[in-house]
């Protein structure tokens, strides 16, 4: 059995890779060459652009495949050139396909905060034109499984994390430990934002890869099982690096400020993944637990750091501008103790049921303290 792996050297490639070697495929991998990583047995490289129509053609040319899985490059493109060349395809995309909180389909209450696989999405083309060619991509794929080219299935993926993750996060915060910041901003708690560990994602693809029949057709949210704030994402950082500082939480707006990889405002439309489907289905679980999978993540950062200034920083939108930074926590600081000394009347919280003590007795509020 042959598959093709396009992508394969990123977060979830490598064990998506190994995933397979391990249920006897032989695999090509395809990819721009740009990484190279180490695999548990040998693959054939494809070394080309997976974004466009023109250096695909040639690199697919006379070759056919019984399985592809795609996570990287212009999926919709892909998709149509695969046609005639497998019979079972798999892709992955993001989640910005679904529509924005303004959109009047969410209802009178708006966007839940789990978003299941059937909700409203960007197909509108008078809408944001990448979110909307996500819409065109999940179309373009689950069309050829309608037409018969092959059969698909697709995955929506969450942020992820761990070894070669791009753009990764919790770098912002690892990089302020290891240059010894005693202060960190967050925004207010910590908004949630989606995670899925790379060796958990590629375990829900691999499923789909055994259970064809059930996964055929099919569309899925995929993220870890359990999903934290940013404050405990942060406090486990420092806990795990031994490190000890202030997290000064600000106004979501104040923290987007500062850097953007680590933080969310409800305005960027970032939602939850509802997996209930998946996890019914195809039986997913985490391989790996969230404070395990952070772990790993960290220490492979700390042991690789990224460039400063480099790629990986630019794609978060952090400046590591620490004087600014304390500039603005003194200036919260400042605006809080304000607000602080506004009075307030002393009113105690009664409880919603009677608490009788002799029979009959109606309701009452609390006793003042003495």
């Amino acid at each position: 059995m042959k598959a093709l792996v396009i992508g394969g050297t990123g977060p979830s490639g490598p064990y998506i890779v190994n995933g397979l070697l391990a249920r006897n495929y032989e695999v090509t991998i395809l990819h721009g060459g740009q990484h190279e990583v180490e695999f548990n047995q040998p693959v054939a490289h494809i070394h080309t652009d997976p974004h466009f129509a023109e250096t695909l053609t040639p690199a697919l040319a006379g070759r056919t495949f019984d399985i592809v899985l795609a996570t990287y490059g212009r999926m919709r493109i892909i998709a149509e050139l695969l046609k005639g060349k497998t019979k079972r395809f798999i892709g992955a995309g993001g989640s910005s396909v679904y529509a924005p909180r303004s959109d009047s389909r969410w209802g009178p209450l708006g966007q839940p905060m789990q978003v299941p696989e059937d909700s409203p999405r960007c197909d509108d083309p008078a809408g944001l034109k990448f979110n909307h060619l996500m819409w065109v991509t999940e179309e373009t794929v689950m069309q050829a499984h309608r037409d018969g080219h092959y059969n698909a299935t697709y995955f929506r993926y969450p942020l992820l994390y761990g070894p070669h993750a791009p753009g990764n996060s919790d770098w912002g915060i690892v990089r302020r430990i290891l240059d010894g910041r005693k202060h960190l901003l967050i925004a207010a708690n910590g908004l949630l934002k989606r995670r899925g560990y790379a060796q958990n994602v590629a375990h829900a693809l691999l499923l789909a890869v055994d259970k064809p029949a059930v996964s055929s057709g099919q569309i899925y949210n995929i993220r870890d099982e359990q999903q934290y704030t940013q404050r405990q994402y942060v406090e486990f950082i420092a806990r795990h690096m031994r490190h000890e500082w202030e997290v000064v939480e600000v106004p979501p707006a104040m923290a987007q400020r500062v850097y953007k990889g680590g933080t969310a405002t409800l305005r960027d439309g970032t939602i939850e993944f509802d997996i209930s489907k998946i996890k019914t289905q195809l039986g997913y679980r985490d391989l790996v637990t969230p404070a395990e999978a952070l772990a790993r993540s960290v220490d492979w950062l700390a042991a690789n750091r990224p460039q400063t200034g480099g790629e990986i920083e630019r794609q978060l939108g952090d400046p590591f501008a620490y004087a600014a930074e304390d500039e603005l926590i003194a200036a919260c600081k400042t605006s809080c103790a304000a607000a602080e000394s506004v009075q307030f009347p002393d009113m105690q919280l009664g409880h919603m049921y009677r608490h009788p003590k002799k029979p009959g007795e109606a309701w009452a509020p609390p006793a003042s303290p003495q």
